[in-house]
């Protein structure tokens, strides 16, 4: 049972993972209203949140329609992380999440993310200074350690519970191993064993099986779903269905997949405007992937500027009927 707060109590919970550049609005939507029991938004610097940076604020922008949501957020400096925080908070997010996990240079290189591993005191300091100034539960996201020979997850987990988080999510790679080879899930499985909170596995679940298969295996409270869901939203939904039935559905028809991309337009265009035409255009590569003829397709819809030339293009390249 996955347990944050008063608040979330979740069997079997299957969640969206924070993404930059990915987990905006739109797509939090389209992963909502196809199963996501909770999503989170990009990760954001505490750095920005304090000046008010325009694209920041934008980030933590959130919708009743998908909640539980949580807003995460990133940084070194104990000062500005609290600071953001309690900004955070004002927009009513159902939790925070601290992000100890991200890889990138960009980030692990300047001492935040995973770059934390490499200081747990101050990532103890950040963790109950935040956890101490909100009212709202706290949780946090991380890795299995800095490299091969410093696995430091059980310390981690330790460290963390104590300072009065909620629950935590596991990534089970490295930052040394950024995206690269697999997760480690027997190491999520000791942290889960050795921990006093719910915990949350991350790492290369692309299929409703290997979702039930490292349920089974770690013990873990919740699975989290990241690159899994590019152009794939309804992972969620069908693996809720196998870890709650026992049952695999089908893949979604041809026409469901069409009329789920071309909401999810329509919510991009909804929030951003013209520009969420032209930032959607990301998406088709992972919603089209198997169709035939795909390359072909895209190459048409990166020319076109309305969302019902694009609607009409896809039903007639694809032959079939309106489906939006």
């Amino acid at each position: 049972m996955l347990k944050i707060g008063d608040k979330i109590q979740i069997q079997n919970a299957v969640v969206l993972a924070p993404m930059e550049e990915v987990t905006d609005l739109p797509f939090r939507k389209i992963c909502k209203e196809n199963g996501a029991d909770i999503v989170y938004t990009e990760f954001i610097p505490s750095e920005a949140i304090i000046r008010n940076a325009a694209k920041s604020l934008r980030k933590m922008e959130i919708a009743d329609e998908e909640r539980p949501v949580s807003i995460q957020i990133y940084g070194n400096q104990t000062e500005v992380m609290v600071k953001a925080a309690k900004l955070a908070e004002a927009l009513n997010p159902d939790f925070l999440d601290i992000n100890y996990g991200c890889p990138a240079k960009k980030i692990a290189g300047r001492g935040a993310g995973s770059g934390l591993l490499c200081y747990p005191d101050l990532m103890e300091t950040i963790t109950r200074e935040i956890v101490n100034a909100l009212s709202i539960p706290v949780t946090a996201k991380t890795r299995i350690g800095w490299d091969s020979d410093s696995i430091s997850i059980i310390e981690t987990t330790k460290r963390l519970e104590q300072q009065g988080i909620k629950a935590l999510t596991i990534h089970g790679r490295t930052k040394a191993q950024m995206f690269e080879g697999t997760a480690d899930w027997d190491w999520i499985g000791k942290a889960k064993a050795s921990a006093g909170i719910p915990i949350i596995g991350n790492g290369d679940i692309t299929t409703p099986e290997f979702a039930l298969e490292v349920f089974n295996r770690s013990g873990v409270d919740g699975v989290m779903i990241g690159r899994g869901s590019y152009g794939n939203p309804w992972i969620f939904s069908r693996t809720k269905h196998l870890l709650n039935t026992g049952i695999l559905l089908p893949e979604p028809e041809i026409e469901e997949k069409v009329e789920v991309m071309l909401r999810h337009l329509r919510y991009s265009m909804a929030c951003k405007g013209q520009h969420g035409l032209v930032s959607f255009r990301k998406h088709y590569p992972n919603y089209l992937k198997g169709f035939e003829n795909a390359a072909k397709l895209r190459s048409q819809l990166v020319l076109i500027n309305t969302y019902e030339q694009i609607a009409e293009t896809v039903m007639n390249f694809l032959g079939i009927k309106c489906v939006a």
